[in-house]
Protein backbone atom coordinates (compact mmCIF):
# COMPACT_ATOMS: atom_id res chain seq x y z
CA UNK A 1 0.00 0.00 0.00
CA UNK A 2 1.70 3.07 -1.12
CA UNK A 3 1.70 6.32 0.09
CA UNK A 4 1.44 9.20 -2.04
CA UNK A 5 2.10 12.68 -2.63
CA UNK A 6 -0.77 14.36 -0.36
CA UNK A 7 -2.42 11.66 2.13
CA UNK A 8 -4.86 10.29 -0.38
CA UNK A 9 -5.61 6.33 0.39
CA UNK A 10 -3.87 4.32 -2.16
CA UNK A 11 -5.63 1.01 -3.80
CA UNK A 12 -2.43 -0.97 -4.51
CA UNK A 13 -2.19 -4.25 -3.72
CA UNK A 14 -0.12 -4.79 -0.86
CA UNK A 15 3.51 -4.96 -2.37
CA UNK A 16 6.82 -3.74 -1.77
CA UNK A 17 8.77 -1.71 -3.62
CA UNK A 18 6.55 1.39 -1.78
CA UNK A 19 4.63 3.08 -4.52
CA UNK A 20 5.21 6.78 -4.45
CA UNK A 21 2.99 8.76 -7.41
CA UNK A 22 4.71 11.78 -8.52
CA UNK A 23 2.31 15.31 -8.43
CA UNK A 24 -0.70 15.06 -9.78
CA UNK A 25 -4.54 14.74 -8.32
CA UNK A 26 -7.89 15.06 -9.47
CA UNK A 27 -11.72 16.52 -9.36
CA UNK A 28 -14.93 15.24 -10.71
CA UNK A 29 -17.21 17.11 -13.27
CA UNK A 30 -20.22 16.65 -15.71
CA UNK A 31 -19.89 19.40 -18.68
CA UNK A 32 -18.82 18.38 -22.05
CA UNK A 33 -15.13 18.27 -22.66
CA UNK A 34 -14.52 20.95 -25.58
CA UNK A 35 -11.07 21.99 -25.45
CA UNK A 36 -9.72 23.84 -29.18
CA UNK A 37 -7.76 21.01 -30.10
CA UNK A 38 -9.83 17.95 -29.45
CA UNK A 39 -8.26 15.58 -27.95
CA UNK A 40 -10.49 12.45 -29.25
CA UNK A 41 -11.55 11.54 -25.70
CA UNK A 42 -14.75 10.54 -25.05
CA UNK A 43 -16.51 11.61 -21.74
CA UNK A 44 -18.25 9.34 -18.98
CA UNK A 45 -22.49 10.09 -18.90
CA UNK A 46 -23.37 11.08 -15.04
CA UNK A 47 -26.59 12.04 -13.87
CA UNK A 48 -25.81 15.92 -13.41
CA UNK A 49 -28.11 16.17 -10.24
CA UNK A 50 -25.43 14.22 -8.98
CA UNK A 51 -22.81 16.80 -9.12
CA UNK A 52 -22.70 20.34 -7.22
CA UNK A 53 -19.76 21.59 -8.86
CA UNK A 54 -20.57 24.72 -11.37
CA UNK A 55 -17.15 25.80 -11.71
CA UNK A 56 -15.12 25.25 -15.28
CA UNK A 57 -11.58 24.52 -15.10
CA UNK A 58 -9.82 24.93 -17.81
CA UNK A 59 -6.42 23.75 -19.39
CA UNK A 60 -3.63 26.70 -18.68
CA UNK A 61 -3.77 26.49 -23.06
CA UNK A 62 -6.83 27.48 -23.15
CA UNK A 63 -5.84 31.25 -21.52
CA UNK A 64 -4.39 32.15 -24.94
CA UNK A 65 -7.77 31.29 -26.70
CA UNK A 66 -9.79 34.03 -24.23
CA UNK A 67 -11.07 36.70 -26.20
CA UNK A 68 -11.78 38.73 -23.21
CA UNK A 69 -8.11 38.09 -22.27
CA UNK A 70 -9.22 37.99 -18.59
CA UNK A 71 -6.54 37.17 -16.19
CA UNK A 72 -6.42 33.69 -14.92
CA UNK A 73 -8.29 33.83 -11.81
CA UNK A 74 -5.93 31.07 -10.28
CA UNK A 75 -3.23 33.49 -9.50
CA UNK A 76 -5.63 36.68 -9.06
CA UNK A 77 -7.20 34.84 -5.84
CA UNK A 78 -4.15 33.80 -4.13
CA UNK A 79 -2.36 36.49 -3.35
CA UNK A 80 1.31 36.19 -2.27
CA UNK A 81 0.47 31.91 -2.13
CA UNK A 82 0.10 32.25 -6.72
CA UNK A 83 4.05 31.63 -6.69
CA UNK A 84 3.12 27.87 -5.20
CA UNK A 85 2.55 25.24 -7.84
CA UNK A 86 -1.02 23.86 -6.98
CA UNK A 87 0.98 20.77 -5.78
CA UNK A 88 2.50 22.27 -3.23
CA UNK A 89 -0.66 24.11 -2.60
CA UNK A 90 -2.41 20.95 -2.05
CA UNK A 91 0.22 19.54 0.10
CA UNK A 92 0.12 22.54 2.20
CA UNK A 93 -3.89 21.71 1.95
CA UNK A 94 -3.86 18.36 2.86
CA UNK A 95 -2.57 19.36 6.62
CA UNK A 96 -5.43 21.41 7.66
CA UNK A 97 -8.23 20.04 9.92
CA UNK A 98 -12.46 20.03 8.23
CA UNK A 99 -12.97 23.29 9.87
CA UNK A 100 -9.73 25.10 8.61
CA UNK A 101 -10.28 23.98 5.33
CA UNK A 102 -13.57 24.94 5.09
CA UNK A 103 -12.36 28.90 6.41
CA UNK A 104 -9.66 28.93 3.64
CA UNK A 105 -12.40 28.64 0.77
CA UNK A 106 -14.26 31.76 2.18
CA UNK A 107 -11.10 33.95 1.23
CA UNK A 108 -11.56 34.20 -2.32
CA UNK A 109 -12.78 32.52 -5.67
CA UNK A 110 -9.79 30.78 -6.43
CA UNK A 111 -9.44 29.36 -2.71
CA UNK A 112 -12.51 28.21 -3.37
CA UNK A 113 -11.87 26.05 -5.85
CA UNK A 114 -8.73 24.30 -4.06
CA UNK A 115 -10.79 23.61 -1.16
CA UNK A 116 -13.22 22.03 -3.29
CA UNK A 117 -10.71 19.33 -4.26
CA UNK A 118 -12.46 16.35 -3.84
CA UNK A 119 -8.95 14.43 -2.52
CA UNK A 120 -8.41 16.58 -0.07
CA UNK A 121 -12.09 15.60 1.68
CA UNK A 122 -12.05 11.67 0.49
CA UNK A 123 -8.86 11.88 2.99
CA UNK A 124 -10.54 13.80 5.76
CA UNK A 125 -13.45 10.94 5.50
CA UNK A 126 -11.17 8.25 5.87
CA UNK A 127 -9.28 9.50 8.31
CA UNK A 128 -11.89 10.88 10.72
CA UNK A 129 -15.23 8.30 10.19
CA UNK A 130 -12.74 5.62 8.20
CA UNK A 131 -15.36 3.17 6.85
CA UNK A 132 -17.99 4.12 9.12
CA UNK A 133 -19.62 6.76 6.47
CA UNK A 134 -22.13 6.38 3.67
CA UNK A 135 -21.27 8.22 0.27
CA UNK A 136 -23.42 10.40 -1.12
CA UNK A 137 -22.59 12.90 -4.12
CA UNK A 138 -18.90 14.00 -3.60
CA UNK A 139 -16.28 13.58 -0.58
CA UNK A 140 -17.43 17.09 0.75
CA UNK A 141 -21.03 16.05 1.19
CA UNK A 142 -20.34 12.94 2.42
CA UNK A 143 -18.10 14.42 5.14
CA UNK A 144 -21.03 17.03 6.59
CA UNK A 145 -23.84 14.05 6.38
CA UNK A 146 -21.22 11.76 7.83
CA UNK A 147 -20.67 14.82 10.55
CA UNK A 148 -23.86 15.94 11.23
CA UNK A 149 -25.23 12.30 11.26
CA UNK A 150 -28.03 12.86 8.99
CA UNK A 151 -28.70 14.06 5.25
CA UNK A 152 -27.41 17.71 5.08
CA UNK A 153 -28.31 20.32 2.40
CA UNK A 154 -25.18 21.41 1.11
CA UNK A 155 -25.43 24.87 -0.86
CA UNK A 156 -24.69 24.63 -4.62
CA UNK A 157 -21.15 25.46 -5.77
CA UNK A 158 -20.07 28.94 -6.71
CA UNK A 159 -20.06 29.66 -10.41
CA UNK A 160 -16.81 30.49 -11.43
CA UNK A 161 -15.07 30.45 -14.60
CA UNK A 162 -11.28 32.02 -16.37
CA UNK A 163 -10.03 29.13 -14.03
CA UNK A 164 -6.71 27.94 -15.37
CA UNK A 165 -4.89 24.88 -14.46
CA UNK A 166 -3.22 21.62 -16.15
CA UNK A 167 -2.91 20.54 -12.87
CA UNK A 168 -6.37 20.26 -11.91
CA UNK A 169 -7.66 20.16 -15.23
CA UNK A 170 -6.10 16.94 -16.24
CA UNK A 171 -7.07 15.51 -12.61
CA UNK A 172 -10.85 16.18 -13.96
CA UNK A 173 -9.92 14.89 -17.15
CA UNK A 174 -8.57 11.65 -15.83
CA UNK A 175 -11.52 10.95 -13.70
CA UNK A 176 -13.98 11.44 -16.76
CA UNK A 177 -12.63 10.58 -19.66
CA UNK A 178 -13.92 6.77 -20.68
CA UNK A 179 -11.53 4.34 -21.82
CA UNK A 180 -10.20 4.65 -25.27
CA UNK A 181 -11.17 1.29 -27.59
CA UNK A 182 -7.74 1.58 -28.94
CA UNK A 183 -6.00 0.90 -25.75
CA UNK A 184 -7.49 -2.81 -25.71
CA UNK A 185 -6.69 -3.47 -29.40
CA UNK A 186 -3.14 -4.83 -28.76
CA UNK A 187 -3.56 -8.51 -27.61
CA UNK A 188 -0.71 -10.00 -27.71
CA UNK A 189 -0.21 -12.83 -24.21
CA UNK A 190 0.01 -16.08 -25.19
CA UNK A 191 -3.65 -18.68 -24.57
CA UNK A 192 -3.67 -22.00 -23.24
CA UNK A 193 -6.45 -24.12 -22.61
CA UNK A 194 -6.31 -27.49 -20.85
CA UNK A 195 -2.33 -27.89 -20.77
CA UNK A 196 -0.95 -30.23 -18.73
CA UNK A 197 1.00 -29.15 -15.53
CA UNK A 198 4.48 -30.11 -17.32
CA UNK A 199 3.61 -27.81 -20.19
CA UNK A 200 2.99 -25.48 -18.22
CA UNK A 201 5.89 -25.47 -16.17
CA UNK A 202 8.73 -26.46 -18.82
CA UNK A 203 6.85 -23.40 -21.35
CA UNK A 204 6.15 -20.83 -18.87
CA UNK A 205 7.04 -20.79 -15.05
CA UNK A 206 10.55 -22.56 -15.69
CA UNK A 207 10.95 -19.40 -18.83
CA UNK A 208 9.30 -17.03 -16.26
CA UNK A 209 6.77 -16.02 -18.98
CA UNK A 210 2.90 -15.08 -18.64
CA UNK A 211 0.43 -17.26 -19.34
CA UNK A 212 -3.63 -16.61 -19.64
CA UNK A 213 -5.18 -20.14 -18.80
CA UNK A 214 -8.63 -20.50 -20.45
CA UNK A 215 -11.23 -23.41 -18.87
CA UNK A 216 -8.97 -23.98 -15.58
CA UNK A 217 -12.06 -22.06 -13.57
CA UNK A 218 -14.96 -24.26 -14.60
CA UNK A 219 -15.19 -26.37 -11.34
CA UNK A 220 -15.09 -23.38 -9.28
CA UNK A 221 -18.57 -22.14 -7.47
CA UNK A 222 -17.67 -18.99 -7.21
CA UNK A 223 -18.52 -18.16 -11.19
CA UNK A 224 -22.09 -19.38 -10.64
CA UNK A 225 -22.61 -18.15 -7.29
CA UNK A 226 -20.57 -14.51 -6.75
CA UNK A 227 -23.37 -12.42 -7.65
CA UNK A 228 -23.78 -8.99 -5.76
CA UNK A 229 -26.72 -10.31 -4.43
CA UNK A 230 -25.09 -13.28 -2.65
CA UNK A 231 -22.00 -11.72 -1.91
CA UNK A 232 -24.11 -9.38 0.12
CA UNK A 233 -25.90 -11.67 1.71
CA UNK A 234 -23.55 -14.08 2.52
CA UNK A 235 -21.39 -11.17 3.67
CA UNK A 236 -23.23 -9.11 5.50
CA UNK A 237 -21.83 -9.23 8.71
CA UNK A 238 -18.32 -8.95 7.72
CA UNK A 239 -16.34 -5.42 6.59
CA UNK A 240 -13.58 -5.84 4.67
CA UNK A 241 -10.36 -3.89 3.14
CA UNK A 242 -10.72 -1.04 0.90
CA UNK A 243 -7.43 1.46 0.99
CA UNK A 244 -6.56 2.13 4.70
CA UNK A 245 -10.59 1.13 5.89
CA UNK A 246 -12.71 -1.00 6.59
CA UNK A 247 -16.36 -1.04 4.99
CA UNK A 248 -18.96 -3.23 4.45
CA UNK A 249 -19.81 -4.39 1.52
CA UNK A 250 -22.97 -2.68 1.27
CA UNK A 251 -21.30 0.60 1.99
CA UNK A 252 -18.52 -0.04 -0.67
CA UNK A 253 -20.97 -0.62 -3.45
CA UNK A 254 -23.08 2.15 -2.56
CA UNK A 255 -19.94 4.18 -2.67
CA UNK A 256 -18.81 2.44 -6.00
CA UNK A 257 -21.80 3.51 -7.79
CA UNK A 258 -22.02 6.26 -7.44
CA UNK A 259 -18.04 8.20 -6.75
CA UNK A 260 -16.83 9.56 -10.27
CA UNK A 261 -12.96 9.61 -9.51
CA UNK A 262 -9.86 9.29 -11.29
CA UNK A 263 -8.40 6.76 -8.59
CA UNK A 264 -11.28 4.46 -7.04
CA UNK A 265 -10.88 3.08 -4.00
CA UNK A 266 -10.83 -0.59 -3.98
CA UNK A 267 -11.53 -3.37 -2.28
CA UNK A 268 -8.45 -5.56 -1.83
CA UNK A 269 -8.41 -7.19 1.73
CA UNK A 270 -5.93 -10.60 2.79
CA UNK A 271 -8.25 -12.34 4.99
CA UNK A 272 -11.67 -12.65 3.11
CA UNK A 273 -11.23 -16.31 3.60
CA UNK A 274 -10.91 -16.03 7.54
CA UNK A 275 -13.71 -13.60 7.79
CA UNK A 276 -16.30 -15.32 5.45
CA UNK A 277 -14.54 -18.93 5.23
CA UNK A 278 -17.62 -20.13 2.82
CA UNK A 279 -15.98 -17.25 0.36
CA UNK A 280 -13.32 -19.69 0.83
CA UNK A 281 -15.10 -22.96 -0.03
CA UNK A 282 -16.40 -21.76 -2.96
CA UNK A 283 -13.18 -21.83 -5.40
CA UNK A 284 -10.02 -23.81 -4.85
CA UNK A 285 -6.49 -23.40 -6.54
CA UNK A 286 -5.79 -24.54 -9.69
CA UNK A 287 -3.75 -27.28 -10.67
CA UNK A 288 -0.94 -25.33 -12.10
CA UNK A 289 -0.44 -23.16 -8.41
CA UNK A 290 -1.02 -26.00 -6.00
CA UNK A 291 2.79 -26.25 -4.47
CA UNK A 292 3.04 -23.46 -2.65
CA UNK A 293 6.34 -23.70 -0.83
CA UNK A 294 5.32 -21.15 1.84
CA UNK A 295 2.70 -23.16 3.26
CA UNK A 296 5.46 -24.47 5.86
CA UNK A 297 5.48 -21.62 7.14
CA UNK A 298 1.66 -21.65 8.07
CA UNK A 299 0.38 -19.06 10.39
CA UNK A 300 3.61 -17.25 10.13
CA UNK A 301 3.21 -17.12 6.08
CA UNK A 302 3.34 -13.70 4.82
CA UNK A 303 -0.23 -12.08 3.54
CA UNK A 304 -0.66 -14.17 0.20
CA UNK A 305 -4.42 -14.37 -1.34
CA UNK A 306 -7.02 -11.31 -1.47
CA UNK A 307 -10.61 -11.14 -3.01
CA UNK A 308 -10.53 -8.10 -5.03
CA UNK A 309 -13.73 -6.11 -6.33
CA UNK A 310 -13.92 -2.73 -8.25
CA UNK A 311 -15.98 -0.41 -9.87
CA UNK A 312 -15.27 0.49 -13.72
CA UNK A 313 -11.12 2.51 -13.54
CA UNK A 314 -9.95 0.99 -10.69
CA UNK A 315 -7.13 -1.25 -10.60
CA UNK A 316 -3.77 -1.24 -9.56
CA UNK A 317 -0.63 0.81 -11.19
CA UNK A 318 2.64 -0.28 -12.23
CA UNK A 319 4.39 -2.55 -9.46
CA UNK A 320 5.84 -5.77 -9.02
CA UNK A 321 4.38 -8.31 -6.43
CA UNK A 322 6.24 -8.69 -3.32
CA UNK A 323 8.67 -10.88 -2.28
CA UNK A 324 9.72 -12.22 -5.62
CA UNK A 325 6.96 -14.33 -5.66
CA UNK A 326 5.08 -15.13 -8.90
CA UNK A 327 1.13 -15.04 -8.49
CA UNK A 328 -1.83 -16.07 -10.76
CA UNK A 329 -5.02 -14.15 -11.24
CA UNK A 330 -8.96 -15.51 -11.64
CA UNK A 331 -11.61 -13.03 -12.65
CA UNK A 332 -14.79 -14.07 -11.49
CA UNK A 333 -17.04 -11.31 -12.67
CA UNK A 334 -16.21 -8.94 -15.06
CA UNK A 335 -12.81 -8.16 -17.21
CA UNK A 336 -9.30 -6.60 -16.89
CA UNK A 337 -6.88 -5.05 -19.00
CA UNK A 338 -3.48 -6.47 -18.32
CA UNK A 339 -0.44 -4.71 -19.27
CA UNK A 340 2.85 -6.85 -18.10
CA UNK A 341 6.85 -5.45 -18.17
CA UNK A 342 9.83 -8.01 -17.73
CA UNK A 343 11.87 -7.70 -14.63
CA UNK A 344 15.05 -5.95 -17.00
CA UNK A 345 12.30 -3.21 -19.11
CA UNK A 346 11.43 -0.64 -16.43
CA UNK A 347 7.64 0.89 -17.99
CA UNK A 348 7.94 4.30 -19.45
CA UNK A 349 6.86 6.99 -16.32
CA UNK A 350 8.08 4.36 -13.89
CA UNK A 351 11.03 5.54 -12.28
CA UNK A 352 12.19 2.66 -9.53
CA UNK A 353 14.79 3.80 -6.86
CA UNK A 354 18.47 2.03 -7.35
CA UNK A 355 18.01 -0.15 -4.19
CA UNK A 356 14.13 -0.99 -5.55
CA UNK A 357 12.59 0.13 -1.77
CA UNK A 358 10.40 3.25 -3.64
CA UNK A 359 8.66 3.32 -7.08
CA UNK A 360 7.75 6.93 -8.44
CA UNK A 361 4.77 6.59 -10.56
CA UNK A 362 1.96 8.58 -12.16
CA UNK A 363 -0.44 9.41 -9.80
CA UNK A 364 -3.43 7.41 -11.90
CA UNK A 365 -3.74 4.68 -14.52
CA UNK A 366 -5.66 6.83 -16.71
CA UNK A 367 -2.77 9.34 -16.64
CA UNK A 368 -0.27 6.69 -17.90
CA UNK A 369 -2.27 5.26 -20.65
CA UNK A 370 -3.06 9.30 -21.43
CA UNK A 371 0.53 10.03 -21.04
CA UNK A 372 2.64 7.07 -21.81
CA UNK A 373 0.58 3.96 -23.72
CA UNK A 374 1.71 5.45 -27.47
CA UNK A 375 5.46 5.83 -26.37
CA UNK A 376 5.27 2.12 -25.89
CA UNK A 377 4.15 1.42 -29.40
CA UNK A 378 7.42 2.25 -30.84
CA UNK A 379 9.53 0.21 -28.97
CA UNK A 380 11.10 -2.63 -30.14
CA UNK A 381 10.17 -5.35 -27.30
CA UNK A 382 6.56 -4.30 -26.27
CA UNK A 383 4.78 -5.06 -23.35
CA UNK A 384 2.34 -8.12 -22.74
CA UNK A 385 -1.06 -7.30 -23.09
CA UNK A 386 -4.54 -8.45 -22.56
CA UNK A 387 -8.07 -8.81 -21.73
CA UNK A 388 -8.73 -11.07 -19.37
CA UNK A 389 -12.28 -12.10 -18.84
CA UNK A 390 -14.58 -14.08 -16.41
CA UNK A 391 -13.43 -17.43 -15.93
CA UNK A 392 -10.41 -16.95 -17.19
CA UNK A 393 -6.03 -16.70 -15.04
CA UNK A 394 -3.27 -14.42 -15.58
CA UNK A 395 -0.01 -16.10 -14.58
CA UNK A 396 2.65 -13.43 -13.71
CA UNK A 397 5.90 -14.94 -13.22
CA UNK A 398 8.08 -13.20 -10.27
CA UNK A 399 9.59 -9.77 -11.05
CA UNK A 400 7.27 -8.90 -13.74
CA UNK A 401 5.89 -5.22 -13.95
CA UNK A 402 2.51 -5.12 -14.36
CA UNK A 403 -0.68 -2.87 -14.14
CA UNK A 404 -4.26 -4.21 -14.17
CA UNK A 405 -7.50 -1.78 -14.65
CA UNK A 406 -10.93 -3.01 -14.47
CA UNK A 407 -13.02 -2.39 -17.74
CA UNK A 408 -16.00 -2.92 -15.75
CA UNK A 409 -17.19 -3.95 -12.03
CA UNK A 410 -15.29 -6.96 -11.27
CA UNK A 411 -14.07 -9.56 -8.84
CA UNK A 412 -11.80 -11.48 -8.71
CA UNK A 413 -9.37 -13.96 -6.58
CA UNK A 414 -4.96 -13.75 -6.70
CA UNK A 415 -2.68 -15.37 -4.99
CA UNK A 416 1.24 -15.35 -5.20
CA UNK A 417 3.08 -18.63 -4.18
CA UNK A 418 6.50 -20.18 -4.26
CA UNK A 419 7.64 -22.95 -6.56
CA UNK A 420 10.78 -24.61 -6.64
CA UNK A 421 11.05 -22.94 -9.76
CA UNK A 422 11.45 -19.13 -7.91
CA UNK A 423 12.58 -20.93 -4.49
CA UNK A 424 16.03 -19.51 -4.72
CA UNK A 425 14.50 -16.05 -5.94
CA UNK A 426 12.50 -15.55 -2.97
CA UNK A 427 15.47 -16.87 -0.50
CA UNK A 428 17.96 -14.26 -2.20
CA UNK A 429 15.31 -11.46 -1.72
CA UNK A 430 14.38 -12.21 1.90
CA UNK A 431 18.04 -11.63 3.01
CA UNK A 432 18.72 -8.47 0.97
CA UNK A 433 20.41 -5.90 3.46
CA UNK A 434 17.10 -3.42 3.07
CA UNK A 435 15.04 -6.49 3.26
CA UNK A 436 13.33 -4.38 6.32
CA UNK A 437 12.16 -2.52 3.33
CA UNK A 438 11.76 -5.01 0.73
CA UNK A 439 9.85 -7.90 2.48
CA UNK A 440 5.76 -7.12 3.07
CA UNK A 441 3.01 -8.86 3.87
CA UNK A 442 4.61 -10.17 7.64
CA UNK A 443 4.77 -8.23 10.96
CA UNK A 444 8.25 -9.89 10.92
CA UNK A 445 10.17 -8.57 8.08
CA UNK A 446 13.55 -9.10 9.50
CA UNK A 447 13.19 -12.75 10.60
CA UNK A 448 10.80 -14.20 7.70
CA UNK A 449 14.45 -15.64 5.79
CA UNK A 450 15.47 -17.36 8.81
CA UNK A 451 11.83 -18.89 9.47
CA UNK A 452 11.03 -20.04 6.02
CA UNK A 453 14.96 -21.26 5.42
CA UNK A 454 14.64 -23.36 8.68
CA UNK A 455 11.04 -24.14 7.94
CA UNK A 456 11.89 -25.99 4.49
CA UNK A 457 14.98 -27.60 5.96
CA UNK A 458 12.83 -29.31 8.01
CA UNK A 459 10.30 -30.33 5.92
CA UNK A 460 11.93 -30.79 2.70
CA UNK A 461 15.78 -31.94 3.52
CA UNK A 462 17.95 -31.05 1.11
CA UNK A 463 15.85 -28.83 -1.40
CA UNK A 464 17.58 -25.99 -1.34
CA UNK A 465 21.03 -27.29 -2.16
CA UNK A 466 19.36 -29.57 -4.44
CA UNK A 467 18.00 -26.41 -6.11
CA UNK A 468 21.62 -24.27 -5.88
CA UNK A 469 23.17 -27.22 -7.51
CA UNK A 470 20.72 -27.51 -10.42
CA UNK A 471 20.86 -24.01 -10.82
CA UNK A 472 24.85 -23.79 -11.24
CA UNK A 473 24.58 -26.83 -13.59
CA UNK A 474 22.56 -24.76 -16.02
CA UNK A 475 25.10 -22.03 -15.26
CA UNK A 476 28.25 -23.60 -16.45
CA UNK A 477 26.16 -25.52 -19.61
CA UNK A 478 24.93 -21.90 -20.97
CA UNK A 479 28.96 -20.51 -20.82
CA UNK A 480 30.82 -23.94 -21.75
CA UNK A 481 31.56 -23.77 -25.28
CA UNK A 482 30.89 -26.99 -27.64
CA UNK A 483 33.98 -27.65 -29.36
CA UNK A 484 32.17 -25.97 -32.91
CA UNK A 485 31.73 -22.95 -30.88
CA UNK A 486 35.18 -22.52 -29.95
CA UNK A 487 36.19 -22.49 -33.51
CA UNK A 488 33.47 -20.67 -34.92
CA UNK A 489 34.08 -17.41 -36.02
CA UNK A 490 31.02 -15.30 -34.56
CA UNK A 491 31.65 -12.04 -36.97
CA UNK A 492 31.75 -14.37 -40.43
CA UNK A 493 30.53 -17.30 -39.20
CA UNK A 494 33.37 -19.83 -40.35
CA UNK A 495 36.05 -21.28 -38.75
CA UNK A 496 39.09 -19.15 -36.70
CA UNK A 497 42.50 -21.22 -36.37
CA UNK A 498 45.56 -20.01 -33.93
CA UNK A 499 48.69 -19.92 -36.45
Amino acid sequence: MSPTSHPIPTNKKETKPKMKSTKRSKRPKTSQYQEPNNLAFNLKQRDSSSSLRHFVIQPLGNLLFDPESKPNLRDTGLGTLFRLSDDQLLDILSLLTANELAVFSTVSKSTYVFSSHEPLWRSLVLSRFEGRFEFFHSWKETYVNTLVGKPTFVPKSLRISSFYSDYLFQSWLCANTEFKPEWLERDNIQRRRNISVEEFISSFEEPNKPVLLEGCLDSWLAIQKWTRGYLLETCKDSSFAVGPVEMTLEKYFKYSDSALEERPLYLFDPKFAEKVPQLGLDYSIPKYFTEDLFSVLSKDRPNHRWIIIGPTGSGSSFHVDPNSTSAWNAVIKGSKKWILFPPNMVPPGVHPSPDGAEVACPVSIMEWFMNFYEECKNWEKKPIECVCREGEVVFVPNGWWHLVVNLEESVAITQNYVSRRNLLNVLDFLQRPNAMELVSGTEDRVNLYDKFKNALDAKCPGMIDELKLEAQEKASKKKKLTFWESVSDSNSGGFKFSL
